[in-house]
Parts: C-alpha cells; structure tokens; sequence
C-alpha cells in the first residue's frame, strides 16, 4: 500500500515537473531569448520579408507625436514589438536608443508595445532610457498584420516601404548586426 502511494506521489511530481519545463518552454518562445537570427532578404524566414509593411497609425505614450509608416516614406524605419514583461526587451531598448541616436535624421524608431494595458508603457521607456515613440498596439491590430513571433520582434524596412529584415527575439551583440543592416538601406 505504501509502495502505491509513493508511486503516486512520484507519478504527481513527475507530471508537475513535465509541465513546469513545458511552461518554461513556452515562455522562452514566446519573449524570445536570443536565437534573434534575421531573416535577410529572401530568407524565407518570416513572410513581411521583401513585402510591403504594413500600415499604421500609433499615438506615442511618451510624448513622442503620432508614429506612422505613411509619415515615414522615403526613410528607413525600425520597428520594434516589445512588452514590459520581457527581460530581453530590457537589454535590448538601450541599443535601440543608441542607434537611434546615432542615425538620427537618416531612419526613424518605433516601439509598439504589445502589452494588454497601456499602464507602465511610459515608465518601462524611461527606466530603459527611450526617446523614441513607444505606441500601444490595443486589440493588437497591428501585430496581426506584422505578425511578431516572439518578444521582442523588430523590422527594418527600407525607404521604399518594404520589410528587408526581421529579428526575432534578441541576443547581445545583435545591435552590430541591426546597424550593419541599416547601413545597408541608407
């Protein structure tokens, strides 16, 4: 009877167990840990690569004015989907904001955040120092049409319009990579 028991017992911890990896799985898929490869053009890795991007309309939460891919013809444009709840979104805003800095004039930045509530947006920003337009993607309008696959998710699209490269998730170092991309559209 004891042997059952414990059987039980281990029967209940292994499932446990099972299902806590399976979580944990999900979560690293789901905010990206690093694997950010970018699918060149061509690659085949996401389906917006050598299409048009997608249009929107986003107000910024901090301050930033109206962010637009129709007020941005003719420039290269990064676009980020992020969520406050995403550790690498954290490491990754600061290179952002250095690109951004750095190539001021030549492309423009966006944060979309794909957060469920527009409360914290601002002050994930200005704890991970951003100038750029952070916009909430409510209902997820936009995402549905950019098709982000993890957190964080960014596109670089060149001056006509078209999306030329897609990072998934992100890794350190990855921000080389971006520039040389961006580069690469000026």
């Amino acid at each position: 009877m004891t042997f059952t028991g414990s059987k039980v017992l281990s029967t209940k911890f292994l499932t446990a167990g099972v299902l806590g990896l399976a979580i944990a799985g999900l979560a690293l898929v789901a905010c990206g840990d690093g694997g950010g490869a970018a699918s060149p053009e061509g690659g085949g890795k996401h389906p917006l690569v050598g299409n048009p991007a997608p249009a929107f309309d986003v107000e910024s939460l901090n301050g930033q004015g109206k962010a637009s891919m129709d007020k941005w013809k003719g420039k290269v444009v990064y676009v980020d989907f992020w969520a406050t709840w995403c550790e690498p979104c954290k490491k990754s805003f600061p290179k952002i904001q250095e690109i951004f800095t750095k190539y001021k004039g030549q492309i423009e930045v966006v944060g979309i955040s794909e957060d469920d509530e527009n409360t914290g947006i601002k002050e994930f920003g200005e704890q991970f120092g951003a100038k750029f337009p952070l916009g909430w993607d409510k209902g997820k309008e936009i995402a549905a049409k950019w098709q982000p696959k993890s957190m964080p998710a960014s596109f670089v699209v060149d001056k006509q319009g078209v999306v030329r490269f897609v990072h998934l998730g992100y890794h350190d170092g990855e921000e080389a990579e971006i520039e040389k991309e961006i580069k690469s559209l000026l």
